[in-house]
């Protein structure tokens, strides 16, 4: 495939009044109602500025409230601020025995009393967290409003300022600074701020865990020969779906894929609140032979990664060579439009559920294998405006921007420290993979999934959080941040964007105090701002 692609869209959507037709502007107008866009306003509202948080959706949370209930923490001491005030607020929901509908406290080994936080929970508990964070403070919430993403709308500049965000539905919100807080990052594009899409070669950043991976690429692989073609031992029958038709690339060159998706399946073992995995119209068995020539009676893979959550319920995540990751199903997502992803959406959807109703129901699944698969179903009182299915897809990563501070494989080794830490990461560089096909030895294989530890926390820079000079000095970025693929593939964890979500909005707020684009804000005083509000921002000593 051809090598990494860098964009920058022209920022000319033409000139507006900074009171965009008469609106009174808000102090920060926050674009995405993920984890970060909810932390980014509430700290906006608590140093004392007027907020609006838009989504695009109908709930707030993103992967948080959508299923990820086993949070990727790291080393849990370096996450400070309204991240850690958001998993003390869910241990301190689970302190009361009203919690406790499905199961003892005691029966559940995620739950100790008197903890300083709680990391794993409900998805409906950590959108109600989130829903009371906000109204504590005030904060207006728009939903089901999306950033109009034809050519020339969405954004009305004032020179390179935003001065107004534009839905689809011809609303508009003025702001003095803004906040793009989706897993796409849309409001970034639209505002002209150059960023990437895809791996990097290795050799862009003096990197050696970017790009195609099939030397590292051990976990979730095929541990025995699998045939990859229609018909068993005949190139000429075709490919099995889901495996690319040709060679997977040379390591450590760059390349347009990007990690695979799925959703993060929150299950039960409990027949009262057990319902039974839907076969989704669209259903095709050919989706899973491949799957079905690994399958083994002791097979138990899919549950590889089943992780407990309160009230006998799981945060069931990817695992195995076939698993709930879609590879290769997500290429045109994030430069998609709204169809298109929408598409792509109900593409994974289809094939996650119909994954999931073969191996409980199809007679040439081992009934061993049935049997166990079978034991599970969805958590009836969770997404129940969803049919109990997660309402957010698992973005784990789409554009990403390009400021003039990358992070990269160094920055989370700590080989280079940045010099304005804005928080902290501690987390594997995890790429999930990006994808299959057909290896020299003429049996399946996957590509891109790594998983190396950093050795421990590191810093995230203040610069790549915002846009470079010259371009867009009125946005913060802090989800689709400027990171290399491996690096985001670290960063990228749902704590992580709390934090700097937070921090993000106190730059916000710094900056229109100061009267200073975002890139020429005082860090000394956004560092003891942030210091001031519990950020952890020095790596704490060696365990």
């Amino acid at each position: 495939m051809p090598p990494l692609r860098i964009f920058l869209l022209s920022a000319c959507c033409g000139l507006c009044a900074g009171r965009a037709g008469g609106q009174t502007p808000y102090d920060v107008v926050v674009y995405g109602g993920t984890s970060a866009g909810v932390t980014a306003a509430v700290q906006a509202a608590r140093m004392g500025k007027t907020a609006v948080l838009i989504e695009p959706g109908r709930h707030i949370g993103g992967l948080t409230s959508g299923g990820l209930g086993m949070t990727d923490s790291g080393d849990t001491r370096v996450i400070g601020g309204l991240s850690r005030e958001f998993y003390r607020r869910i241990r301190r929901y689970y302190d009361a025995p009203a919690a406790w509908t499905r199961e003892k406290p005691e029966d559940f080994p995620g739950y100790r009393r008197g903890a300083d936080a709680l990391w794993r929970f409900e998805p409906h508990v950590a959108e109600a967290v989130f829903r009371q964070m906000l109204d504590e403070a005030k904060i207006p919430l728009v939903p089901g409003e999306r950033l109009d993403l034809r050519p020339g709308a969405g954004v009305r500049h004032e020179g390179r300022r935003i001065a107004a965000i534009v839905m689809e539905s011809g609303r508009s919100f003025a702001g003095r600074m803004f906040i793009g807080a989706t897993y796409e990052g849309d409001l970034m594009a639209r505002a002209g701020v150059e960023y990437s899409v895809g791996r990097e070669p290795n050799s862009r950043y003096g990197e050696t865990l970017n790009g195609i991976q099939t030397r590292l690429a051990r976990s979730h692989q095929f541990t025995r020969p699998v045939d990859p073609y229609v018909q068993a031992g005949d190139p000429a029958s075709g490919l099995l779906p889901g495996i690319h038709p040709g060679p997977p690339g040379e390591d450590g060159s760059g390349d347009l894929r990007i990690q695979a998706y799925c959703f993060r399946m929150c299950l039960t073992d409990l027949p009262a609140n057990r319902a039974a995995f839907p076969k989704p119209a669209g259903y095709d068995p050919r989706q899973f032979e491949l799957l079905l020539r690994d399958l083994t009676p002791d097979w138990n893979d899919i549950f590889g990664n089943n992780q407990r959550m309160p009230n006998r319920k799981t945060d069931t995540n990817n695992h195995g060579a076939v698993g709930t990751d879609a590879i290769g199903m997500n290429y045109d997502y994030p430069e998609g439009d709204y169809a298109t992803r929408a598409r792509i959406v109900r593409r994974h959807e289809t094939y996650q559920k119909g994954l999931m109703w073969f191996l409980a129901n199809d007679q040439s699944v081992p009934e061993p294998v049935r049997r166990r698969v079978g034991q599970w179903g969805l958590a009836r009182d969770e997404f129940t405006d969803n049919g109990n299915w997660p309402h957010q897809i698992y973005v784990r990563e789409a554009r990403r921007m390009l400021s003039d501070y990358v992070m990269t494989e160094q920055d989370c080794r700590s080989r280079r420290v940045a010099v304005d830490p804005v928080g902290m990461g501690s987390y594997n560089m995890d790429s999930h993979n990006a994808q299959r096909y057909v290896a020299a030895d003429g049996h399946a294989r996957n590509e891109g999934d790594v998983e190396v530890n950093p050795g421990g926390p590191y810093v995230v820079s203040y610069r790549a959080i915002r846009p470079k000079p010259g371009q867009c000095p009125n946005l913060l970025v802090p989800v689709c941040l400027s990171a290399s693929h491996i690096a985001y593939g670290s960063i990228r964890m749902e704590p992580v964007f709390m934090i700097l979500g937070q921090s993000a909005a106190t730059a916000a707020v710094h900056a229109l105090e100061e009267g200073r684009p975002v890139q020429e804000i005082d860090y000394a005083k956004l560092r003891a701002r942030l210091e001031r509000d519990g950020q952890v921002l020095a790596p704490p000593p060696r365990r």
